[in-house]
């Protein structure tokens, strides 16, 4: 689905959101529309709310959330799925995500919802995030949003999927590395940014060779970014040839392959 083309001029404000959130809108009323609470409107009524694109956004992003780990866990049960699931998609992450790519600056708000507080209430930040991923879907398809929405929630998915069940890409690649080269991975990890907002970027080494690399909001979640790609790719290797010579592998936001990153959001 694509938005018709309109032309308006874009105010700071909606370029600094794009500059974070990594996509430039055709349709700038979009953007705006998703920025803007019912409190705004009620003081300038010829303007529209976000409600009905949060409405929107919600199925989208439960959907890619859904589709992603249907396919990532193949093993994973229906009721571990839910539950994953329920720990990634709900408004208290929402307005996590939210901050980190300071939303709240952005917000269109009411006098009175400014001045109490309404940048950083919980609810508000979480139903603006749905309503941008709506915006997004809406002008740039679902590629667009599918590739924001992983590079928001895909550490925390992957972190959630770590423990019990055995989805820990760690301990997983250590025990086919060991059973494979009777050797351990060894992370090699930096970061980039303030204190506030640092993001790691993690290459796992096998053999003296990078064989994956990961970005994530945490040391952790670069690991376990990277041990999945390199987890990946040794087991289709194993499976499909033992003797094949092994390629290059490298890894886009948070851990997915660059082939699969041909959508808008950069």
């Amino acid at each position: 689905m694509r938005a018709p083309r309109r032309r308006r001029k874009k105010d700071a404000r909606s370029r600094d959101i794009e500059s974070v959130l990594g996509f430039t809108f055709r349709d700038a009323a979009l953007i705006d529309r998703a920025l803007a609470h019912r409190s705004y409107c009620a003081e300038h009524p010829d303007t529209l709310s976000n409600e009905r694109l949060e409405f929107l956004g919600d199925a989208v992003l439960g959907l890619i959330v859904t589709d992603y780990m249907f396919a990532e866990y193949p093993d994973m049960p229906e009721g571990e799925l839910a539950k994953l699931r329920a720990s990634v998609v709900n408004s208290e992450v929402l307005a996590e995500v939210a901050r980190e790519v300071n939303l709240g600056a952005a917000l269109l708000l009411g006098k009175g919802e400014d001045a109490s507080g309404g940048r950083d209430k919980p609810s508000i930040l979480a139903d603006a995030m749905e309503a941008v991923i709506a915006a997004i879907y809406l002008d740039g398809g679902w590629d667009s949003a599918r590739k924001l929405v992983l590079r928001l929630l895909e550490p925390r998915i992957i972190e959630g999927a770590s423990g019990p069940g055995g989805h820990d890409y760690k301990t997983r690649l250590q025990e086919l590395a060991t059973q494979t080269f009777d050797q351990l991975p060894r992370y090699q990890v930096r970061h980039e940014g303030p204190d506030h907002s640092k993001r790691f970027f993690a290459t796992v080494m096998l053999r003296g060779e990078p064989w994956g690399t990961g970005e994530g909001r945490s040391k952790k979640h670069a690991e376990q970014a990277a041990a999945r790609v390199a987890w990946r790719y040794l087991r289709e290797r194993e499976i499909a040839a033992p003797s094949e010579q092994r390629r290059a592998v490298t890894t886009g936001t948070d851990g997915s392959p660059t082939e699969a990153d041909d959508a808008g959001v950069t």
